[in-house]
């Protein structure tokens, strides 16, 4: 493995780990896709739900744009390979 690949590779499970105790701690996790519109994100809760939300540039806070059903939640964290707390 060259050494950009394991630099990244410690950076993304750095994330991970990071992502797992923010939700402990009782506070949601942003997921950012690059799937998504620049403005969109996910965010994941401590109750395991994620929601679409969207950053508003005038108020500066996210909008809840809709929740993801549980199925969708599911995909979302196969797809970046999270695990469930």
């Amino acid at each position: 493995m060259r050494e950009l690949e394991k630099i990244a590779q410690k950076g993304t499970e750095a994330v991970k780990r990071l992502r797992l105790e923010t939700l402990k701690n009782g506070y949601p996790f942003m997921i950012n896709s690059k799937d998504l519109p620049g403005n969109q994100s996910y965010f994941e809760y401590p109750d395991g739900s994620l929601a679409l939300v969207a950053l508003s540039k005038s108020t500066k806070d996210f909008t809840i744009i809709r929740t993801l059903l549980q199925t969708e939640a599911d995909n979302i964290r196969e797809k970046y390979n999270l695990t469930v707390k």
